[in-house]
């Protein structure tokens, strides 16, 4: 009998795909048994190899689990939750409930490369604002205990307090992995944006440096989140916080020009009504000496001649003046008589403006115009204490370049402040930007004003603000709909939500004790592999996600000979999860000549004959053919 190869359940084997990127270059240092060869290495590489003992870099205790944990794969998945998403079906957003190191694990076949922006507001680390898992070798049993979906065995998430003697290690053993994870999310020219406050503001810039590369820095920005000083304030009133901006690769990236404001395009006048339009005069001079630059330029006015200060010279050669003047962008003032100045066009000069590392409260909102915004919505400041004003992150969009198709992701969402920033970019230009978020389920203290109104958990009140502003942007639509009724584009007004659990599938644990008994468990474990609890449409899912589809495929039901087939991507896949397998049904996908096909194993009720012709029929039309 021909064997059907099972369908690999896990997330992507981050180590394999760098051996196999490390193989593509370096073919010769690999082994028989596919090891690296080291000393191969270094001899291929010759002077780039540092052998040193002692070199610059950033170490701390915990930094050599970081990359186990990068390394063991997540065998969780993404349960949708149509009850709790607004129009499932057409949306392209996503909203993800779940620890963010697990999520971001599932998220990297589907997502390897594609995300455009990623903007995140992280714990700052300030002695009791963040939660981590004590067991990172166990982060979803954890995550499961925390959330209340198995049974408590001391396991928990806490604050990290300064009297702890890893105080900063802890906060850089929660974000290394993360953020290398996401980093292999981005694009080419993808960029990411972290918020962080002074507190961990160089570690953060290190641990980026180290990921990112050193090279790929772009700013450190500045923002100005708020304006009264705090007079209770031991030292300084505290009136900023930094935002890290990293590019995955930076000569890819463009960065976006802010728009002209009025006010700096009232600077440009037109006093001798030159057809070419408004203009400002720039200084001609160069502030260091240059015998060849220190020449007359004589007025075609008034004959006067001009020379540079003492010390200066002009910043072009004669010639090039010349030819200005000739041109008509010289400027000798109304009656020719003023220093000669150059005329720099409005229509010429660029059609934005070159962001500044320092972004103002009038520009970008802050804190306090933060809260307004949550009064408005849940009309009580304190429901949420923390919110990011949402022109903030729209100036990153701009400033990231991030246009009409693009994907953003923030995996420390919070109060869905990305969500709210996205869906009003794109009624403002009738984009189709899309967001994926994902919120720890952190619960609310019960003697707070969240708990008190209804909203358990931080997750919870995200997802009801994202309702609230899509409602309020389809109120708006109605009522002008009569203005716009010529107008076809239609916003994306939903998001699809999913929760991280255990797989639908019962998964072998190769770490099991080798003894009679634990073996013996484990078997009788796969009598029933699928979670009997689990619906059609969460394995569907799940096989979507770790096939390397996104979450927002097209899937559409077919019926291929009384038995429901699921087509994925317009056929690329097709998915049958039917029990009772049959001749027909397997013709008839392979007919329609998909790329991959994926059945239960148990739908052939351990019948080998049927199993063969499957075989061997899919392998006769060159379609990849997998069990589960």
């Amino acid at each position: 009998m021909t064997d059907i190869e099972k369908m690999d359940l896990r997330t992507m084997d981050i180590v394999e795909e760098k051996r196999e990127k490390l193989k593509e270059l370096f073919p010769e240092v690999f082994t028989e048994g596919q090891k690296i060869d080291f000393e191969r290495l270094k001899l291929t590489l010759g002077e780039a190899v540092d052998v040193g003992k002692e070199r610059y870099g950033m170490n701390w205790p915990g930094k050599a689990d970081c990359f186990k944990i990068i390394q063991q794969p997540s065998i969780a998945t993404l349960t949708p939750a149509r009850e709790e998403s607004v129009n499932f079906d057409e949306t392209e957003n996503l909203f993800i409930e779940g620890d963010n190191l697990e999520v971001l694990k599932l998220l990297q076949k589907s997502y390897l490369g594609k995300i455009k922006m990623i903007s995140i507001d992280p714990p700052y680390n300030t002695g009791n604002d963040f939660i981590y898992p004590d067991n990172y070798a166990e982060s979803l049993d954890t995550y499961l205990r925390y959330t209340g979906q198995i049974d408590d065995e001391g396991r928990k998430y806490s604050t990290n307090t300064e009297a702890d003697g890893r105080f900063h290690s802890k906060w850089l053993n929660m974000m290394y992995p993360r953020l290398f994870l996401a980093r292999n999310l981005l694009r080419e020219d993808g960029v990411i944006f972290i918020h962080i406050d002074d507190n961990e503001v160089s570690n953060l810039r290190k641990v980026c440096d180290e990921i990112f590369g050193e090279e790929n820095f772009v700013a450190n920005v500045i923002w100005q989140k708020k304006y009264s000083p705090q007079n209770d304030a031991k030292y300084f009133s505290d009136s900023h916080e930094h935002i890290l901006l990293f590019a995955k690769n930076k000569d890819l990236y463009a960065v976006g020009l802010l728009p002209r404001t009025e006010e700096a395009n009232d600077r440009y006048k037109n006093p001798d009504n030159d057809p070419r339009g408004p203009w400002k005069s720039s200084d001609l001079t160069r502030q260091e000496y240059r015998t060849n630059d220190d020449y007359a330029i004589v007025s075609p006015l008034t004959g006067q001649s001009f020379r540079p200060p003492k010390g200066n010279s002009w910043g072009r050669p004669k010639a090039n003046i010349e030819a200005l003047i000739s041109d008509n962008r010289i400027w000798f003032g109304p009656e020719g008589r003023s220093t000669p100045s150059l005329k720099r066009f409005l229509s010429e000069v660029k059609q934005g403006i070159t962001p500044q590392t320092i972004w103002e409260r009038k520009d970008v909102g802050d804190t306090q115009e933060g809260k307004k915004i949550i009064i408005d919505i849940f009309g009580n400041a304190t429901i949420f204490e923390t919110p990011k004003p949402p022109r903030l992150i729209m100036r990153q969009c701009v400033t990231a370049n991030f246009s009409q198709n693009d994907i953003i992701l923030d995996f420390f969402s919070g109060s869905a402040t990305t969500a709210q920033a996205l869906l009003d970019l794109n009624k403002q230009d009738k984009g189709n930007r899309k967001f994926i978020l994902v919120q720890l389920p952190e619960p609310c203290a019960s003697d707070s004003e969240a708990f008190k109104a209804g909203y358990k958990t931080i997750a919870d009140i995200g997802k009801e603000r994202i309702r609230s502003v899509i409602k309020r942007i389809q109120e708006e639509q109605e009522q002008k709909k009569d203005l716009f009724s010529g107008d076809k584009h239609k916003l994306d007004l939903g998001f699809k939500v999913f929760k991280l659990e255990p797989s639908n599938f019962k998964l072998w644990n190769d770490q099991v004790a080798k003894d009679k008994d634990a073996i013996k468990n484990q078997l009788e474990m796969f009598v029933e592999h699928i979670n009997p609890k689990s619906s059609q449409e969460d394995i569907l899912y799940e096989l979507l996600l770790k096939s390397g589809f996104p979450l927002t495929t097209k899937i559409e039901p077919l019926t291929l000979d009384d038995k429901t087939v699921f087509s994925i991507d317009e056929g690329a896949m097709l998915i049958c999860l039917e029990k009772d397998l049959t001749p027909e049904v397997i013709k008839a996908m392979a007919e329609k000549k998909p790329v991959r096909v994926v059945c239960l194993d148990e739908g052939f009720h351990g019948n080998d004959q049927l199993k063969t012709n499957a075989v061997q029929i899919m392998k006769s039309r060159e379609i990849t053919f997998r069990t589960v």
